[in-house]
């Protein structure tokens, strides 16, 4: 199951990456706001110049502006993606920009060896499709240095949400890989419980009538 789900997964996100940066941004037409989300998670962050952040499924680079803006020349994006069609549409965007603090690696989150630099992590819309969530945050919980942090933007399905509503919302949001067995195996509580049982500070703000969420969590001295 779990390798045919990333089979799906990434034959999903190939035909899908030539145009994903457009067809993501068609939400705004019922009214979601993307691109203010992933500022907000972004910003949650707490970059500072010189800072490297690590995005997982990094996709086309969607947020490398976003991180640009807080750590400057001397930082340094690291961008993982599973699909290498995703990963090409990120390099024409690097390229386009004359970014050269940015490095592209094609890799499975869940085993993944984090560099020991990458001082904070991020994932948006990405981390709940996988079947192996709980090996990714375990890896990143471990990977992280003392104050390091992680913010991940994700979606959910609200427990007060009407069936038919739920139903309406999977619906849209099936071209992006979310499946039916996504619903039943309600990964959000998965990552939220993992990141509480192994982060500090945790921090969940939700939007969009709860159907999209950041949370965030740092490594402390305990």
């Amino acid at each position: 199951m779990e390798n045919s789900l990333k089979d799906y997964i990434i034959e999903t996100y190939r035909k899908r990456a030539a145009n994903y940066d457009f067809t993501a941004n068609l939400y705004y037409l019922f009214g979601y706001r993307e691109w203010a989300y992933r500022r907000m998670a972004v910003k949650a962050l707490k970059l500072k110049p010189g800072d490297t952040v690590l995005e997982l499924a990094c996709g086309t680079g969607i947020n490398f502006p976003l991180f640009q803006e807080y750590i400057g020349s001397t930082g340094r994006i690291i961008g993982v993606d599973l699909t290498d069609a995703m990963l090409e549409q990120a390099q024409k965007r690097v390229a386009k920009q004359g970014w050269d603090n940015v490095t592209l690696i094609q890799h499975d989150a869940s085993t993944f060896q984090i560099p020991s630099q990458v001082n904070t992590i991020f994932s948006s819309f990405a981390l709940s499709i996988f079947p192996d969530t709980e090996k990714v945050l375990a890896n990143i919980a471990s990977s992280l240095p003392l104050n390091g942090r992680l913010v991940l933007l994700e979606l959910q399905i609200p427990t007060f949400w009407p069936s038919w509503i739920a139903s309406a919302a999977v619906v849209l949001m099936k071209p992006f890989a979310i499946t039916d067995d996504w619903v039943v195996r309600r990964p959000w509580e998965t990552i939220r419980n993992t990141i509480k049982g192994l982060l500090d500070n945790v921090e969940v703000d939700e939007r969009f009538f709860g159907l999209t969420y950041i949370i965030s969590g740092e490594k402390s001295a305990s």
